[in-house]
């Protein structure tokens, strides 16, 4: 047995049982993947994937009890590396985060700019993504760490915990009638509505505070980017509903806002690890410097909880 063998079987699943594909994030053959897949099946004296002639279709039932103990033998590799890693280069490697827009743009500069000053060898990898691709980023080993809103307590492979808490702002130009009467959901049912796409950034909340009022909100525009809401918002093509962090008074002079915390809720967002990582003492720091509560201790002990003690599911 060797990891070739597992990483095959691994990299089998996560490309839809597509071997070319399998053979290409390998850097091998596809003859050779094939072989390694089928030597580990002669060795474990199972079959773990159902075939159509040479074709792989799906999982056998053993090769999906199998799974998960390949997926653990590979992360714990990857942990034994970095762990050595830790001790040889502590200054040196490389740090991968994945976060959706409106963190990435408002909420991480400071601790990107922090990061940088403390470990000035270590490479920074910002990526960006919705939530859920963030969290398929985390599942699948890309990244070290994701930062988002939504979806990343859905996944129990996961550890995600909280961050700091927000609301979501009305955005319109100045002397636009909502900034003289009080905010209601009423009130912003009777204006077209620019705001984000669904699963981003607490739609959910907004599209929910809307529905159990008994309002259709005329929504005539939608973005995954709070700077895009804004710009449409400012042009008087709607009213915008973005994050409260996405609005900056210095930058933003040509809009107003209104908070509407009250109308849609106070939203938590998230940090998220791999259950069962390895985290270098670099990641700790990126993670405190964004998240001063997320100390090295808390973040440890959440990683050795069980999962469904997990406070932020």
């Amino acid at each position: 047995m060797n990891f070739q063998q597992l990483r095959s079987v691994r990299e089998a699943v996560r490309c839809g049982f597509n071997l070319t594909e399998v053979a290409h994030q390998l850097h091998t053959s596809q003859p050779g993947v094939s072989r390694q897949i089928r030597e580990l099946e002669e060795e474990l004296g199972i079959e773990l994937f159902v075939r159509a002639g040479k074709r792989l279709t799906g999982l056998t039932e053993p090769g999906g009890h199998v799974l998960p103990i390949i997926e653990r033998m590979l992360m714990e590799s990857s942990n034994l590396r970095l762990a050595g890693q830790e001790f040889v280069a502590r200054q040196t490697g490389l740090l991968s985060v994945a976060a959706t827009h409106s963190q990435a743009r408002y909420a991480l500069p400071v601790a990107v700019q922090e990061f940088r000053a403390q470990f000035p060898d270590v490479k920074l990898h910002l990526h960006q993504g919705s939530p859920k691709q963030i969290a398929q980023m985390l599942l699948e080993g890309e990244v070290d760490v994701g930062i988002a809103t939504e979806a990343l307590g859905d996944y129990p492979q996961l550890v995600a915990l909280p961050c700091y808490r927000w609301t979501h702002s009305v955005v319109v130009p100045p002397g636009h009638p909502l900034l003289n009467e009080p905010l209601t959901l009423d009130a912003l049912a009777k204006h077209p509505l620019i705001t984000y796409d669904t699963g981003f950034t607490g739609r959910t909340r907004i599209d929910r505070a809307f529905e159990e009022r008994g309002l259709a909100p005329n929504i005539v525009l939608t973005a995954m980017d709070a700077d895009v809401i804004k710009t449409y918002a400012q042009l008087g093509m709607g009213v915008g509903i973005v994050a409260g962090i996405a609005y900056e008074a210095e930058r933003d002079t040509q809009l107003r806002a209104l908070d509407a915390g009250e109308l849609f809720g106070i939203h938590l967002t998230k940090l998220a690890v791999r259950r069962g990582s390895y985290l270098r003492g670099y990641v700790h720091a990126f993670i405190e410097s964004f998240a001063p509560t997320l100390s090295r201790e808390t973040v440890e002990k959440a990683l050795a909880d069980d999962p469904a003690e997990q406070y932020a599911s």
